[in-house]
């Protein structure tokens, strides 16, 4: 089929690497969305990527100016996908309506039972034995629109912690997204499932969960702390004067060679 005009969402290294497979397959990126912060930067991230290829770069609401205005802007026009590639930011309808084949969305969690954020730290959490990732066509409400595809695999919750889990996902949503590419080339229907109930997590109960409580039993504690370990950011935490404390999980501490129990023994 002809080269697909695709516009771009996103920010992560992940985002990057789906810009060069477009490009590597001969698809020519219109212009990418990147609202977030710049202080992470560098090749890897989406934003210098497009920008060391020639390709423009967006935020949020230069892109919907840009489709408000008259008349209609030439960067934006005859788009056949609009992809979100762990894009945060909620997309409107005149973004949902442009392309010709459609919009959307790669989840880095299983739908639809961990929508929202956090779902590498409640995976943990709440000792799934099995994660997973998705795409989906994109609706006005969050991580609600009829489903394409999603991928499950098999996880330990027990040796589990978010940065581990998360590797695993992202290499998962990298390979669904190639997949996906390849259906839209074959010129193929795309599934559209509806995904019925769910769950949405909030950046409040991830805030809120992460808390380390006087209630809570050895085996909670350890798997908070691993399900929110995260480096560099702040993982699972004791408030002491005002003042937050990351536990470190003993798993990590094990796998650096040394163990709290051990020291303590000594």
């Amino acid at each position: 089929m002809p080269a697909l005009t695709v516009m771009l969402m996103g920010r992560k290294p992940g985002a990057a690497d789906a810009l060069e497979y477009l490009l590597q397959r001969g698809h020519r990126v219109a212009a990418v969305i990147s609202s977030e912060p710049r202080a992470e930067s560098g090749p890897r991230w989406l934003h210098d990527a497009a920008a060391g290829r020639g390709i423009a770069v967006l935020s949020d609401e230069e892109a919907y100016a840009r489709l408000a205005g008259q008349p209609a802007d030439p960067l934006l026009a005859n788009i056949d996908l609009v992809l979100s590639y762990l894009h945060r930011r909620r997309i409107r309808p005149a973004l949902i309506d442009l392309p010709r084949v459609g919009c959307f969305n790669f989840h880095p969690a299983p739908l639809p039972e961990l929508r929202g954020v956090a779902g590498y730290n409640f995976a943990v959490l709440e000792n799934m034995a099995e994660y997973g990732v998705s795409v989906h066509w994109v609706s006005p409400e969050l991580d609600t629109g009829d489903i394409v595809e999603v991928k499950r695999f098999p996880i330990d919750p027990a040796s589990e912690t978010a940065l581990s889990l998360e590797r695993k996902a992202q290499a998962a949503l990298f390979a669904l997204f190639t997949e996906f590419i390849r259906l839209v080339e074959e010129n193929r229907p795309l599934p559209a499932l509806r995904q019925g109930p769910g769950r949405y997590i909030s950046r409040k109960q991830m805030l809120a969960a992460m808390r380390i409580l006087p209630e809570d039993t050895p085996e909670l504690i350890d798997r908070k702390a691993r399900a929110f370990w995260f480096p560099p950011y702040q993982g699972a935490c004791i408030e002491v004067g005002g003042r937050r404390f990351t536990v470190v999980p003993d798993l990590v501490l094990r796998e650096l060679g040394g163990s709290f129990e051990r020291e303590l023994r000594t």
